[in-house]
């Protein structure tokens, strides 16, 4: 499936949260930082799948899509699909405990700022490599 506007539009959405996570660094949210980031990132790899005729699934982690699907992504990401595939499985863990929490963990104490930076670079490199192909 190549809908060229929609994976345009999930890379349009993710440069949005990627202006939030300053803000966010700048208060020091560092759990919203961390679940901004993985929606982020997520957004940014489905609209790669778009553009490279795959299907996105409606699950939040696609690091075992690229790395199936290698031979279809553009030339110029190949040799970056690892380092994508990780970083999507790694973010995938934190998306819902930096949001809800749980009984015995609060996010806002949980996460620290060196977590929050981590998260941030990772975004920021996912969306520029990413958007190198789908703008």
């Amino acid at each position: 499936m190549k809908n060229k506007d929609l994976a345009t539009d999930y890379l349009t959405r993710a440069g949005h949260r990627l202006a939030a996570l300053e803000v966010l660094l700048e208060r020091k949210s560092f759990a919203d930082v961390v679940r901004e980031s993985q929606e982020l990132i997520e957004l940014c790899l489905k609209a790669l799948l778009r553009i490279s005729g795959i299907d996105p699934p409606r699950s939040h982690d696609v690091s075992e899509i690229l790395t199936d699907n290698l031979l279809r992504l553009p030339k110029e990401i190949q040799t970056h699909a690892t380092a994508l595939a990780k970083i999507s499985k790694k973010m995938r863990r934190d998306r819902e405990l930096s949001f809800y929490g749980s009984e015995d963990l609060t996010p806002s104490d949980f996460y620290k700022e060196e977590d929050a930076q981590e998260a941030f670079q990772d975004a920021k490199w996912v969306y520029s490599t990413c958007r190198r192909v789908i703008s």
